[in-house]
């Protein structure tokens, strides 16, 4: 799918950031967002818990919840408690990472991140991770962004007619993140041992996502370790054809100075990183 149909299904444009909430802001937006989603599953809000208790429940049913249209009272309620939260949790610019040769490596929590574009390891379906409150990335990154990250992802997948294919990208509006944009990208799955598709696949996510980064204008865009966690890739390998294919495609496009974030959560994996950049 070209950009231009990207742009024609799903908004593009940068996305308004509300008024932060104060402490009592914050638990009556998550009161009301809890009740809203409970009424929607046939629930009755009737009972008591911590605010840290409801918090956990609001993203574990908006996790479970399909795509589907949103109120605009609840949209606007869930915009300013999440905005808050990217506050709280504190954004990062990537300027103020050390880069050679236009590459920098970041250990820690993606959501932080005021790159232009963070990338998201996704699945098949493209629509999140709906096992509630599971830490893979995927729910991490449509927990913080909103519901309106499913619903755009939803609305592409219905323009294309299938499900995503491994290796190519999608992009959409962030929403609530520091960042502007997610770029989705669904990388191989390995069964045994890595075959030299899985290898290509792998590639082909980097080449895409940088290609679609390219003709959006994005300057900035951090990767996150593609296809290492539940898909089973070997760590090391799929690092360094990471590296290969950023230096490969940096050589292809001289005259772009986009910044490329290596971003990792994982000890191993900053380390990993660290011993093949050092060799750059």
């Amino acid at each position: 799918m070209t950009l231009a149909r990207i742009r024609s299904v799903v908004d593009l444009t940068p996305y308004p950031r509300p008024e932060p909430l104060d402490a009592e802001g914050k638990r009556t937006a998550t009161d009301t967002l809890l009740k809203w989603l409970l009424r929607e599953r046939g629930m009755i809000a009737a009972f008591s818990a911590t605010t840290e208790k409801k918090r956990m429940l609001v993203r574990g049913y908006m996790n479970e919840r399909p795509a589907h249209p949103i109120p605009s009272e609840i949209l606007a309620i869930q915009d300013r408690l999440f905005w808050t939260e990217s506050l709280e949790r504190g954004i990062l610019s990537p300027e103020t990472l050390p880069q050679r040769n236009g590459i920098s490596l970041w250990q820690g929590d993606i959501t932080r991140l005021a790159a232009d574009g963070i990338v998201n390891a996704a699945n098949k379906g493209l629509l999140g991770c709906f096992l509630p409150n599971h830490n893979c990335i995927d729910n991490v990154i449509h927990s913080a962004a909103g519901m309106q990250l499913r619903d755009d992802c939803a609305k592409l997948i219905a323009a294309q007619g299938h499900e995503e294919d491994c290796g190519d990208c999608k992009i959409t509006r962030a929403y609530n993140l520091p960042s502007r944009y997610v770029l989705h990208t669904v990388g191989p799955m390995v069964r045994r041992e890595v075959t030299e598709q899985d290898r290509a696949l792998l590639r082909s996510c980097y080449n895409s996502c940088l290609d679609l980064a390219a003709e959006a204008g994005l300057r900035s865009v951090a990767f996150c370790c593609i296809s290492t966690g539940v898909f089973s890739f070997p760590q090391a390998e799929a690092a360094e054809i990471a590296t290969g294919a950023v230096l490969r495609w940096k050589m292809r496009h001289p005259e772009n100075d986009m910044q490329i974030i290596f971003n990792t959560f994982l000890d191993s994996d900053t380390e990993i990183y660290r011993k093949i950049l050092a060799l750059v």
